[in-house]
């Protein structure tokens, strides 16, 4: 009897035991034996090489004509890395386990403090993406991180008329969502500092449009 009550018991904890298994607490407590890592997050500095940080242009002016005025969007370009959660699967990864990123969510953090949208920093914004990352592949994204629209509002539009008005300083915090092949939702999060200025522009310095959304 006492050995029929233990085995009642184990029976009862098992399935609370396997949702333990199952979720992904790198992800949300998602169910999928996938995980998305972002392996690097790298802007543009104003000389157009990648590196660690944005240098984002308020607005480009023609060295020839101070009074002309042309917005970008910049760009970012995010190396995501598909993983499986339990890398010793005695299955081992299938095309189930691949991961399709769909969407994005930037937001601007200040260390200081001061974070209200659209009087301290830019506000947040969602961007589409449709990208697949297999298991143990890696994928190069460029995406938009800052909207042509942000640079025509407060705080960067305070920044147009006045070369050295000062820099914003900020952190792009980026949430990229996706789910594996049977449906179960993914997340991960990167950053990148960003400042905000009206840089001095060279002749040969307009960067290329990247068409993003505003």
């Amino acid at each position: 009897m006492k050995k029929l009550k233990t085995l009642f018991k184990i029976l009862a904890i098992l399935p609370v035991i396997m949702l333990c298994i199952s979720c992904n607490p790198m992800s949300d407590d998602t169910r999928s034996g996938s995980m998305l890592v972002i392996e690097n997050l790298l802007g543009t500095d104003m000389e157009g090489n990648k590196v660690n940080f944005l240098q984002s242009d308020v607005i480009y002016q023609d060295p020839d004509d101070p009074t002309s005025g042309t917005i970008y969007a910049d760009s970012a370009t995010v190396t995501f890395r598909g993983r499986l959660l339990d890398p010793d699967s005695l299955t081992g990864p299938s095309h189930y386990n691949d991961i399709t990123v769909t969407r994005y969510i930037v937001s601007y953090i200040r260390a200081d403090g001061r974070n209200t949208e659209g009087v301290d920093v830019p506000y947040s914004f969602e961007g589409n993406l449709s990208v697949v990352v297999p298991i143990d592949s890696v994928k190069d994204v460029t995406f938009v991180i800052v909207r042509e629209v942000a640079k025509l509002e407060p705080p960067l539009i305070g920044l147009h008329e006045w070369r050295d008005a000062g820099v914003i300083e900020a952190t792009a915090k980026v949430d990229f969502y996706g789910q594996d092949q049977v449906g179960n939702t993914i997340k991960t999060t990167g950053y990148l500092t960003v400042f905000f200025a009206n840089y001095a522009n060279e002749a040969s310095a307009a960067p290329a449009s990247t068409g993003g959304s505003s």
